[in-house]
């Protein structure tokens, strides 16, 4: 089978340079990157200053539009389609029995995917979103999720997932981050493992019990999902674990635990050179610094008079060298609790993390967005972006796959 890659919601190409860093013959035929109301669109900008854009099969440059609009059928055949797509509210909008059936809730990027996939009957998927996916929303747990396994089965799709924290594998960020990977029953890929029972595939010889192996695990639970997309929108409520696979409807699901591997430390990945002032904690400024960082209780009001104490703890200031660094946020640089302060290596003086640095957090080359983008916006699309090495991980075993297609 040729590996031919659609990556939507691209972003600065997380998906892509993880794949290529394999050098085993994957070629991106089209891809997807559109910030909704921004008049600038830096992501996009950076993605083509790397790779180049891409036109469709109408002879059009669609790449960097909404994917509302663009024409399904005009998007290039594919054999893997990719992408981190934002989580949302899923639910759907349906009448009687007697009408055309369901709707998705207008703007969620889901129903572009969905769209995708009953166009394009695309063998294989890969995507990426947040851990609480598999509990949203909280009225209806499981429910998001729920919907996307219905789209999936009644597609003729089989579906592994599995949160995976970067850190525990190697990286040197603890970004907790769902991954699901579907394959169509058409594939061999369906056909050589359909025999393995869901235990032995979610455990053991799965996708990402291969990819990402386990030390243990909770007890394991079942399910069911129908293929009424509708009726899941309604009424589906599942506690889906952090590892699971759906086969046929029938969910399989747990609990594990990995087996873990040592992390990169932050003072790994630290410049170790003289940098701009910029980037330095004023004195004026630490006293705020401090105050967001340290332990709170703040007396609150709610709208209805109803009066409650907020609280919460300290958090490491400045950030440690010898662990991991927490999750990177798209505020990342901004003066709030989130943003990681460090000791400087040069200067022992307290600082933010600078550009390159967030590019190493997240696994890719640096100055990767140093592509007339401010700083601001280099922080925010590394903030949205993935750690690139797990998508290498995870190559390698679809290498293992896709050449055992026809």
């Amino acid at each position: 089978m040729k590996k031919q890659l659609c990556e939507l919601f691209a972003g600065v190409g997380g998906f892509r340079l993880g794949l290529d860093r394999l050098d085993s013959g994957w070629k991106t035929v089209w891809f997807s990157q559109w910030e909704p109301g921004a008049s600038k669109q830096w992501a996009h900008d950076c993605y083509v200053s790397h790779f180049g854009d891409i036109k469709d099969l109408s002879g059009e440059y669609t790449t960097g539009i909404d994917i509302a609009e663009v024409n399904k059928k005009n998007i290039p055949d594919h054999t893997l389609i990719v992408g981190g797509f934002p989580c949302q509210d899923y639910s759907v909008a349906h009448t009687l029995a007697s009408s055309k059936g369901i709707q998705g809730k207008k703007g969620v990027l889901w129903w572009q995917i969905y769209e995708i996939l009953k166009v394009k009957k695309t063998p294989f998927c890969l995507f990426e979103n947040v851990d609480r996916l598999l509990k949203s929303p909280a009225k209806q747990r499981g429910r998001d999720f729920g919907i996307m396994l219905s789209c999936f089965a009644s597609l003729g799709y089989s579906v592994e997932w599995r949160v995976v924290n970067a850190a525990e594998y190697g990286a040197a960020q603890r970004r907790r981050r769902t991954f699901i990977f579907a394959y169509n029953k058409k594939t061999n890929h369906y056909t050589n493992v359909k025999g393995i029972s869901m235990e032995d595939m979610l455990l053991k010889e799965g996708f990402f019990a291969t990819v990402f192996p386990i030390k243990s695990h909770e007890a394991l639970r079942e399910g069911e999902v129908s293929k009424d997309i509708g009726n899941v929108s309604d009424s589906f409520k599942f506690d889906f674990g952090n590892a699971g696979i759906m086969r046929d409807g029938k969910i399989m699901t747990a609990k594990v635990r990995p087996a873990e591997e040592a992390p990169t430390k932050i003072g790994q990945i630290l410049e170790n050179k003289k940098l701009d002032e910029k980037y330095f904690i004023t004195d004026e400024k630490m006293p705020k610094w401090t105050y967001l960082k340290g332990a709170k209780k703040i007396e609150r009001t709610t709208s209805a008079g109803f009066k409650y104490t907020f609280s919460e703890g300290p958090i490491a200031f400045p950030d440690p060298w010898d662990r991991p660094s927490r999750t990177m946020l798209t505020s990342e640089s901004t003066l709030n609790r989130s943003t990681h302060v460090v000791e400087d290596k040069k200067t022992h003086k307290l600082r933010l993390i600078t550009p390159i640095e967030a590019e190493r957090l997240q696994g890719f080359d640096d100055d990767w967005t140093n592509t007339g983008m401010p700083d601001r916006m280099r922080y925010f699309c590394m903030g949205n972006a993935l750690v690139v090495p797990m998508i290498t991980r995870m190559g390698k075993q679809l290498d293992i796959i896709f050449r055992n297609e026809p």
